[in-house]
């Protein structure tokens, strides 16, 4: 038998150092937790402050936090468990409910912060629209100073709450849902550096985004669609897929309201 070294050795084993439990766990990615929370020297102990966005089976999950020694600490937190008091109880985890996820995050920020006033956010339906005044989710930012506010009118007094997008370690690839509660987040009024390469509708090869695809997917379009093509094909699979939505009597021509 031929000889072969022993590359786990004795001297190996009393050298190992596990990994943190969480990195075991596969549930935190810490080289990119640590260039969220690491602030720069010279800010002294301002925080960094995070939209964590999180999807279990059920919901989506959304929070404004900010870390400290001893541990994260959590401003505000919205769940799409709440949303069927707002009128949308079914499909809690699709990407119409992550936007609107972000959406009651960033407004009940705000409102804690005594910004809601100030930073009014983009509506996507108000009473009395025109139809020159129709939603379309364009990214908004304005330029002072050189630096760049993903926000519609900078204050003069106060500025925009700023928070970095944590997505954790789920895959951001284009049209990801957790960008449907960014977008949310933005229109609500938050300040979260971003572009439109990630959102529904951008052709990366011709370098376009067409904002109308992304609008269709903030609404549910996609959603009612896939109900039309099941109803039509295989009604079985329709009654079973759908359940939530039959229970609550809804039309596929009623998502978007």
């Amino acid at each position: 038998m031929p000889f072969v070294k022993v590359v786990k050795n004795k001297a190996y084993y009393k050298r190992y150092q596990v990994k943190y439990r969480r990195r075991r766990e596969g549930k935190t990615d810490y080289r990119a937790r640590k260039r969220l929370i690491c602030q720069d020297k010279n800010k002294y102990n301002s925080p960094k402050y995070r939209l964590v966005v999180r999807f279990t089976n059920r919901y989506c999950i959304c929070q404004i936090i900010y870390s400290e020694i001893v541990g994260d600490k959590v401003m505000a937190h919205a769940s799409s468990a709440e949303l069927p008091r707002y009128g949308l109880d079914a499909g809690l985890k699709n990407y119409a409910a992550a936007y609107c996820t972000g959406l009651l995050v960033a407004r009940r920020l705000l409102t804690k912060l005594g910004l809601s006033e100030v930073y009014e956010g983009t509506l996507t339906y108000a009473e009395g629209d025109d139809e020159d005044d129709e939603y379309t989710p364009e990214v908004v930012s304005t330029q002072v100073d050189k630096r760049t506010y993903f926000v519609d009118e900078l204050d003069d007094d106060k500025n925009p709450f700023r928070a970095l997008l944590d997505v954790g370690i789920i895959t951001t690839s284009t049209g990801s849902r957790l960008f449907g509660a960014l977008k949310g987040a933005t229109d609500g009024g938050l300040d979260v550096p971003h572009s439109e390469k990630r959102f529904p509708g951008y052709d990366r090869d011709a370098k376009e985004y067409d904002a109308d695809v992304h609008k269709e997917r903030i609404f549910g379009e996609h959603v009612a669609e896939y109900m039309r093509y099941l109803i039509e094909e295989d009604g079985a699979k329709y009654k079973v897929q759908f359940k939530e939505y039959i229970a609550a009597e809804h039309e596929p021509d009623d998502l978007e309201e």
